[in-house]
């Protein structure tokens, strides 16, 4: 359903130029019920199971609070906190946020909060921040942009709840689709994603 794909290349061959789309990867979207109640029941009991039980210690080892964070002076404030937590939970995350990333998340979080798309979540604990989503809300759809969270609270799955949080609150802003964006990671599949097929087209203008 993408614009390029749709249209961009018909436009290209019809103007004789030389276009290669091929499968690239995936991304994977979940379709939004009405409720968190209809979310829950759609999962197979195993997943039901285990989201309930993971909130269930969350709830028995901290004080729980899941904020968002959207207003353009609050993201200012708190994007470095996100990133922060980013670079907190894997050496890969901690390597890849080079100053130059960092710059551009700041950039992007400052222009997109501006827009009235960037959405930031935290979870906090104690009144400490555990975990971090970055979203962007477009329309009827909430896309999973990034997450990072503080090793020492792993036992606790903050991480993928951080993430089950999200849904629960795009579930409660009435939105319909939450995309996850690219990658196959079995958690996706886990919450109800679907694959959906994604294209890398060349047009070649020589």
């Amino acid at each position: 359903d993408s614009i390029v794909f749709r249209d961009l290349v018909a436009v290209a061959k019809d103007l004789s130029y030389r276009i290669i789309c091929n499968p690239e990867d995936v991304t994977m979207v979940l379709e939004l019920p009405a409720s968190w109640d209809d979310f829950l029941n759609q999962l197979k009991g195993k997943e039901r199971h285990e989201i309930r039980r993971k909130l269930r210690r969350l709830d028995e080892a901290a004080q729980v609070n899941f904020r968002v964070v959207d207003n353009p002076d609050d993201v200012a404030r708190e994007i470095d906190t996100f990133l922060a937590l980013f670079k907190l939970n894997r050496s890969d995350k901690l390597e890849f946020m080079s100053d130059q990333r960092a710059a551009f998340f700041r950039a992007l979080a400052s222009e997109m909060a501006d827009a009235r798309i960037l959405r930031l979540f935290f979870l906090d604990l104690d009144d400490v921040p555990a975990a971090a989503v970055m979203c962007f809300d477009y329309r009827s759809t909430l896309y999973l942009y990034n997450n990072g969270y503080d090793i020492q609270h792993k036992s606790l799955s903050v991480g993928l709840l951080s993430k089950i949080f999200t849904i629960k609150e795009s579930i409660k802003r009435g939105k319909t689709t939450y995309d996850f964006l690219k990658g196959p990671e079995s958690y996706k599949r886990r919450l109800g994603g679907k694959p959906v097929q994604l294209f890398r087209c060349r047009l070649d203008l020589g």
